[in-house]
């Protein structure tokens, strides 16, 4: 049932242009090896690769789909005409280029939920990611996932409301929770995710709901999918994207591609042992990266000495204050970051690092300390090919990431 949903409503723009093809053959069908198929199997290339990277240039679609740029630039041309396509001139790198946007017209939306420890936000996105709605609401301490699914409900439907369409337009709902989706399962997994997700069904609580097709993953994998089209990262291949948060994890983006392994679990660094010996984890052992240098951990770090720090936004204050032991605090736990980081970078050489979650605000407090402890743990041709930067999207990532991957799976359906 999701698969033919998916494919036949959630990406009609998808197959738009086979119904406006001129000059078939055969009465309508075509040769495999006709010049009008091979057209149309270019066109779709080039569709699926704007799903995938949002608005591009005729160069970044070059490289994308491996199609000469005298092709590219024909088929874009044609595709502006038939209104299945905008385009518009840029300026990338100082060069004069063409930016190529998807017209999603049919008036479809997908819905992005990204929660945090205390806060929830909604976005809705159109076919060529588009945001054209979006709130964020707090909530309670230590809220039930049954009780935040709810309002995030109410959200969506006064969003929709707010905007004017339908309820059937909406064709997919993402949703990033705060640790690991089995994949195989669909069921977080123990240890690795915020005890009170444990034995909850987020796919079967949202499908029951909404009767739409549900993606949900790890924050911080769709965090990564973000950066790659709404940060200044997307023609970057290989990307890490860390999220900091009451838990430590990260989302790979690998030769241009999520990579989620076998079962879905992966970037879990957060179980990276960093202390031997160390404090108590929740996933059983002692001294991870998560334990020492979460939020959490900081926090609890802080507190012998300055009682008054409760939360996340205290430490930040304080530090922005100048407080000195609060930043020795975020210093120390940094450069805790800054060694997993130069270990996963030195498998993987990635290109970009961004570091998201509530503590990008503290800047070069708490990127310092990690590019310390990123290079002592590196040879100098990694880190010198390699940029560390935190995260320009705030506490939108996760949401936005989510409503991508719902267009993003959408358009893996319809090309398998």
């Amino acid at each position: 049932m999701c698969v033919h949903f998916l494919t036949t409503r959630l990406l009609p723009f998808m197959m738009a242009f086979m119904s406006i093809q001129g000059g078939n053959e055969q009465g309508g069908r075509q040769s495999p090896g006709s010049q009008t198929s091979l057209r149309n199997r270019n066109q779709q290339r080039i569709v699926e690769a704007l799903v995938h990277l949002g608005p591009s240039t005729q160069a970044d679609l070059a490289r994308r789909t491996g199609l000469s740029s005298a092709t590219i630039s024909n088929i874009v041309t044609k595709m502006a005409t038939e209104g299945l396509v905008s385009v518009e001139p840029t300026n990338r790198h100082g060069r004069r280029a063409v930016s190529v946007r998807l017209l999603g017209g049919d008036g479809s939306v997908a819905a992005g939920i990204g929660f945090g420890r205390r806060h929830l936000r909604v976005v809705l996105i159109s076919p060529d990611y588009r945001v054209v709605a979006e709130d964020s609401i707090v909530l309670p301490q230590g809220f039930r996932p049954a009780d935040g699914l709810s309002l995030a409900e109410d959200v969506i439907k006064r969003l929709m409301d707010q905007i004017g369409v339908a309820g059937n337009a909406l064709v997919g709902i993402g949703v990033g929770i705060p640790g690991a989706i089995n994949h195989l399962t669909r069921m977080p997994v123990r240890g690795a995710v915020s005890a009170e997700w444990e034995d909850f069904d987020p796919f079967g609580e949202l499908e029951r709901r909404f009767k739409v097709p549900v993606v949900v993953d790890n924050d911080a994998n769709l965090g990564a999918v973000a950066e790659l089209i709404w940060g200044p990262y997307g023609r970057v291949s290989n990307l890490i994207y860390l999220k900091i948060g009451t838990g430590i994890g990260t989302g790979l983006i690998l030769n241009g591609a999520p990579f989620g392994g076998a079962a879905g679990v992966t970037g879990e660094v957060g179980h990276f042992e960093v202390v031997p010996g160390g404090r108590s984890c929740r996933c059983g052992n002692r001294g991870c990266l998560e334990a020492e240098a979460s939020t959490s951990a900081m926090i609890e770090r802080a507190r012998p000495n300055l009682a008054t720090v409760e939360s996340t936004e205290d430490l930040m204050a304080r530090a922005l204050e100048g407080d000195a032991a609060i930043q020795r605090v975020i210093d120390d736990a940094s450069v805790h970051i800054g060694n997993v980081l130069g270990d996963l970078a030195s498998v993987l050489n990635p290109e970009v690092i961004v570091i998201g979650g509530p503590l990008v605000g503290l800047g070069t407090l708490i990127l310092d300390p990690i590019r310390r402890g990123f290079s002592r743990r590196t040879l100098s041709v990694v880190r010198d090919a390699t940029t560390l930067a935190v995260s320009s999207l705030d506490d939108r990532g996760e949401a936005l990431g989510a409503a991508a991957v719902v267009f993003r799976r959408a358009a893996a359906l319809t090309d398998a």
